[in-house]
């Protein structure tokens, strides 16, 4: 065999070793990030997008899922949840980057429904909401795990009437699901965060639950270890500075 062919099946090899760690370099971040967040975040990466940078591929789901995906070895770089219960769950686990996690939003929870069939109610220990509902069902993201119905049953158990509800109840996938079913009339009510009643037309607010009826409703952000890069770091930063901020002010999310 020449010298020739020895160099040249040499670059071979050298290429073919190198040519997953550049595509590992050239993939885009993938951020998990909790349903809620959907259109907030997009708008966070167009103007991430602007800075020059690639903008991120997002995941959008129940944050419970999504825990459970990064835990079954998922490639996300950032997991955004939408309460730290689940945070915790992948941070027990060693799968956050340490010094990378940052509880940064808040919201409120309210209660809605379709616009061309408000309900007059207030919600205030035993409200007769079993009474508002009639026959009607009442839409909310599964109580058992995702956040949003986690916080509402909460809510419902601590103003006395989750009982005389509990069998009328839509559980769906997450909290989006959730408003779905209130928007196309096939619920009477439902219960959401504020930012995703105002990202609709098609619902009316009838009230919101009392802040102390439930667990404070709080955002981590972190990185997950495995995949622990410059990009995740530096989307991150932009996450929690000034212009992101201005955008989930925008959408009614709470700082921290």
């Amino acid at each position: 065999m020449s010298r020739l062919t020895n160099v040249v099946i040499g670059f071979a090899a050298v290429a073919l070793w190198l040519a997953p760690a550049a595509k590992a370099a050239d993939a885009a971040l993938v951020v998990y990030a909790a349903a809620s967040l959907t259109d907030a975040l997009n708008e966070v990466a167009e103007a991430y997008g602007k800075t020059g940078k690639p903008k991120p591929v997002f995941s959008y789901a129940a944050s419970s899922a999504l825990a459970r995906q990064i835990e079954n070895g998922a490639p996300a770089g950032i997991f955004i949840s939408a309460d730290e219960q689940w945070m915790d769950y992948i941070a027990d686990r060693k799968l956050v980057a340490p010094g990378t996690r940052a509880s940064f939003l808040s919201n409120t929870l309210v209660l809605i429904a379709p616009a061309d069939r408000p309900l007059k109610i207030d919600i205030v220990p035993g409200f007769p909401l079993a009474k508002a509902l009639g026959t009607g069902k009442l839409s909310m993201a599964d109580p058992e795990s995702v956040p949003a119905g986690k916080y509402g049953k909460s809510a419902l158990e601590n103003m006395g009437v989750w009982r005389a509800v509990e069998g009328n109840a839509i559980r769906s996938e997450n909290v989006r699901a959730a408003l779905a079913f209130v928007e196309r009339g096939e619920a009477a009510a439902g219960i959401v965060y504020a930012t995703d009643a105002a990202a609709t037309k098609k619902v009316a607010i009838v009230g919101t639950f009392p802040a102390a009826s439930h667990e404070p409703i709080s955002y981590p952000i972190g990185i997950i270890a495995a995949h622990d890069t410059p990009a995740a770091r530096d989307f991150q930063s932009f996450v929690l500075g000034d212009a992101a901020k201005a955008v989930f002010v925008k959408y009614g999310f709470s700082l921290k």
